[in-house]
């Protein structure tokens, strides 16, 4: 064998990814085998071994009717192969054994009504899961806490995150109209009205359904507006995940028009690969699915 192709390759960075093909190939004799072991087609395999010989400049195997025997160039390759499967098996078993063993502090961030709602009624498995994980819960609806790092984690509603988080957009957010049901059976001349501070022109679904209804209260928070709906001050658009959550609000049957917001879960880029950010992610995941009927008002009390 020529030592050169083969040193140059190694050189160049020859990875696990190369070499696992010709591993399998090596140890099934064949591209069929090997595809078998390694889950993929037999035609992978044989692409990925025929680039690898390109990489080396030097055939790796002799084709022949009782499968594929390797070269002298591949039997001095092989070794190489076996210590980098080794090498990577260790990387393996050392971080399941991380992920088992997680621990630390984690800083979730949410709004209020998100906590309360959606993540603390579900937080027992989590904690029961994973003990050594400190979670500090902290209420904020900001993203600047993550751009700063002063959180790991958010669960954030919102219709398009910054470029510099990742996540997703696990559900959509729905809203209807809510009143309590005392309000509702009450007699009224003109409907009243809980909007929110910010809101200088009259929203939508007022001009569409209620253009004579009067304004009784503002609110700059969700669960202070529910709280005034609640208690009989009138109507309010409020994400469902908070109307249907109150045994005394109905949503009346109206039309909306859809909201281009979600539920996110988000943490900073460089957080990606933090073990215990991604497991906490991914049960935030999770636990938002399992609300969807919630979250999308599939299950609303209807006046």
């Amino acid at each position: 064998m020529q030592q050169k192709p083969l040193k140059q390759a190694m050189q160049q960075g020859m990875n696990w990814n190369d070499l696992r093909y010709f591993l399998a190939l090596a140890q099934q004799g064949s591209v069929s085998g090997a595809g078998r072991a390694l889950s993929v087609e037999h035609t992978t395999v044989a692409r990925r071994v025929s680039a690898l010989e390109k990489q080396l400049g030097s055939r790796l195997f002799d084709r022949l009717p009782s499968g594929y025997v390797m070269t002298q160039v591949a039997e001095n390759l092989l070794p190489h192969a076996l210590a980098m499967q080794e090498l990577m098996q260790v990387a393996d078993r050392e971080v399941f054994a991380m992920d088992a063993q997680l621990s630390g502090s984690l800083k979730l961030t949410a709004s209020y009504d998100v906590f309360s709602r959606l993540i603390t009624p579900k937080l027992e498995r989590f904690v029961d899961q994973y003990p050594g994980i400190d979670l500090q819960l902290l209420s904020s609806t900001s993203l600047a806490d993550l751009a700063s790092r002063q959180a790991d984690i958010a669960l954030r509603l919102s219709p398009n995150p910054p470029e510099y988080l990742i996540g997703r957009k696990v559900l959509p957010l729905q809203h209807g109209i809510y009143a309590s049901a005392s309000y509702l059976k009450k007699k009224r001349h003109t409907e009243q009205l809980v909007l929110w501070e910010h809101e200088g022109k009259t929203p939508q679904w007022v001009n569409d359904h209620f253009s004579q209804a009067r304004v009784v209260a503002r609110a700059n928070e969700i669960m202070t507006m529910m709280e005034a709906v609640k208690n009989n001050l009138g109507l309010a658009r409020l994400p469902c995940y908070v109307g249907d959550a109150e045994p005394q609000l109905r949503r009346l049957d109206l039309s909306l028009t859809p909201s281009s917001w979600g539920v996110w879960v988000l943490s900073h880029i460089d957080l990606r690969s933090t073990a215990r950010v991604r497991v906490c992610r991914e049960f935030l995941i999770d636990i938002i699915k399992e609300q969807r009927e919630l979250i999308e008002g599939l299950g609303s009390r209807y006046f």
